[in-house]
């Protein structure tokens, strides 16, 4: 018997979260319909695009720009996706990627609560299902500086060397994007939810959010892999790192040498891990695969290798070339697909290490190819 497939629509999904919870359902069993920008210009275009989706995340909207623009851009959005969703056969749950700032009296919050009000008034027909899903600061890989989040600016001056600055009296309630398009998922699958939902992020002064970055900031430089027990600075560190990424790499290790031969320190961390070395033949690729979460270094010790990375959905490979006669490590980064391969003629010995000692249960692995297919 042919299993049938349940499908996801997702409107906004060239943006931030949606890039997010686009990998977050990469490897997962649903399939994804994107709906495209251009496709709000008609309802019935948009229909077109939603199709037979079991379910709606509605992410599409405006988060900057001229007060007028932005209120009354997200209340378009709202009212064509209801209208799109009447015309259609049957009827798809819809999760509407609301604010903390809807209760405000911002044209940004005034827009998100009316949005959420119009694709309230459509889920009152018999057997529709609405959640409005009520989001705090987002942070995470990707976030534009200047636009997403603080979080996204303070990470992006960092890795440029200049000095970020924080209003002393802003607050705000961190969450990684990751746990948020997890969330959704989560909703998606279970349909005993309704009405509204608050994801909870974790609150502090935006001068404290930049004290940690800037700690981290300090710590890697130094050559230390900070502590990363706390998932808010594992998601911290990760996307603080993407932001060096990939200029910042390789990094060349100092090597010590005396009499007796050499010496240079592979990994030095806070936090602990598992570190393992492996053998390849030449000719041989290893990985093809990518993480969410997880810290990953790769460090030649012996041979000449080429370390191929893609970011998911992108088709630019980065490719760095390194060799056991200059050692210096990559640090991988999440939601990055990658590889290394053994370039030389002689067997490559490589050093890696990982943040987290390797769960066979929980292995936070996913096959991805790196070089697509034309």
């Amino acid at each position: 018997m042919t299993e049938t497939r349940r499908y996801i629509a997702i409107t906004g999904a060239s943006g931030f979260l949606g890039w997010h919870l686009r990998c977050r359902l990469h490897a997962s069993p649903w399939s994804v319909r994107l709906v495209p920008d251009e496709a709000f210009q008609s309802v019935s275009a948009l229909a077109n695009s939603i199709g037979t989706a079991d379910c709606v995340i509605h992410l599409a909207g405006m988060n900057r720009g001229p007060d007028a623009e932005v209120l009354e851009t997200n209340l378009h959005l709202a009212r064509q996706l209801r209208e799109a969703l009447d015309t259609l056969p049957r009827v798809a749950r819809v999760l509407f990627a609301n604010s903390i700032h809807g209760q405000g009296e911002t044209p940004f919050g005034r827009s998100k609560r009316g949005a959420s009000e119009i694709l309230r008034g459509w889920a009152e027909r018999p057997d529709a299902s609405f959640v409005d899903v009520i989001l705090p600061h987002l942070f995470g890989e990707g976030g534009r500086p200047f636009y997403n989040s603080a979080v996204a600016t303070f990470c992006h001056l960092l890795a440029h060397g200049e000095e970020p600055l924080a209003h002393a009296e802003g607050k705000v309630e961190l969450i990684h994007a990751q746990r948020v398009a997890s969330a959704f998922l989560d909703l998606a699958e279970n349909e005993s939810v309704d009405e509204t939902v608050r994801i909870c992020g974790t609150p502090m002064p935006v001068t404290q959010a930049l004290d940690r970055l800037k700690c981290i900031d300090a710590i890697y430089r130094g050559g230390v892999i900070p502590e990363l027990s706390e998932p808010l600075s594992l998601d911290l560190f990760n996307a603080y790192r993407s932001y060096l990424y990939p200029s910042y790499y390789p990094v060349s290790l100092r090597v010590h040498t005396d009499q007796r031969g050499g010496l240079f320190e592979a990994v030095k961390t806070q936090h602990g891990g598992q570190a393992f070395l492996s053998l390849t033949k030449p000719g041989i690729v290893r990985g093809r695969h990518y993480h969410r979460h997880k810290v990953e270094r790769f460090l030649v010790i012996q041979g000449e290798a080429e370390i191929r990375v893609r970011r998911l959905f992108d088709d630019v490979v980065q490719v760095f070339r390194v060799s056991g006669d200059a050692p210096s490590f990559i640090d991988i980064p999440t939601l990055h697909t990658h590889e290394i391969a053994n370039v030389g003629e002689r067997d490559l010995m490589t050093l890696f290490w990982a943040h987290e000692i390797f769960d066979l249960e929980h292995p936070d692995t996913y096959p991805e190819p790196v070089i697509l297919e034309q």
